[in-house]
């Protein structure tokens, strides 16, 4: 009997979660390997959103291969090489246009290249700011967005009448709002208080920030699929679509965690 939408959504979120937990448990080059993975999935949907079809797989392998350059740099040379290699990927796709253009002047135009841009900032660049967390506090993000997710999912599906902003999103409604946000704060602050060092009113803060940026990370995905007419970002995965769709969240999620923990000591 084929499984049901709910239950390849929840059978997905499992294998994908125990693959994070072996990925945290071992950690060093796994975390890697899997942060490698998510980008050059991502990337490669993330392109085909504007691009689908065959014709243009090479420019899908060229952004994915950017944002893998970009990761391994990072990760390899340190932080401080992130405009270097930002410079370098901006003036490859500058000059990459150039030669298009003196080659086919009534052809090229400098949107594919504003499209791998913009992948590379959306996925390896929000994906870099993992390197730089503790496991705890690897968990803590994972945690906060899966949380958010959850909540918002049943609340919203029992309780939602209301839609927070249906020309960006149609189906999400405040219930499901206010469910994501409680159930952050509360799976943030029990995480913090059981592991981390700072007092309630810190984990609760925390978790506000975390899932306001959860939600509008979603909110983004769901408006460049709206633009372009899509339902999913892809079929990668039964139950939830697209990897993107599953991620959306935490790639705004992670750089809000690692701005916050500047301004405060979350973990010691």
């Amino acid at each position: 009997m084929p499984a049901s939408a709910h239950q390849q959504r929840i059978l997905s979120a499992g294998l994908a979660a125990a693959l994070v937990a072996l990925a945290l448990w071992q950690g060093g080059i796994l975390v890697l390997l899997v942060l490698l993975a998510v980008s050059l999935l991502g990337q490669w949907e993330f392109t085909a959103m504007f691009r689908p079809g065959p014709e243009h797989k090479t420019l899908r392998v060229t952004g994915a291969a950017l944002g893998a350059v970009l990761l391994l740099a990072l990760r390899f040379c340190g932080a401080q090489s992130a405009l270097w290699i930002l410079a370098g990927c901006f003036w490859f796709l500058a000059l990459r246009f150039l030669f298009r253009y003196g080659a086919h002047q009534e052809r090229a135009d400098f949107t594919d290249e504003l499209i791998l841009m913009a992948g590379v900032g959306y996925l390896p660049l929000m994906l870099q700011f993992a390197l730089t967390l503790s496991t705890s506090e690897m968990i803590l993000v994972l945690l906060s967005t899966a949380a958010s997710d959850t909540a918002a999912y049943y609340a919203g599906t029992y309780f939602g009448k209301a839609h927070i902003w249906p020309q960006v999103s149609p189906k999400k409604s405040w219930a499901g709002s206010i469910g994501g946000m409680a159930g952050c704060m509360a799976a943030v602050t029990a995480f913090g208080l059981r592991f981390g060092d700072a007092p309630v009113l810190a984990w609760l803060l925390l978790g506000a920030v975390l899932n306001i940026a959860a939600q509008l990370g979603d909110f983004f995905e769901s408006a460049l699929k709206r633009r372009l007419s899509i339902k999913d970002s892809g079929t990668l995965l039964p139950g939830h679509g697209g990897l993107l769709d599953r991620i959306d969240s935490l790639l705004l999620a992670l750089p809000c965690y690692a701005l916050c923990k500047l301004a405060f000591s979350f973990f010691n």
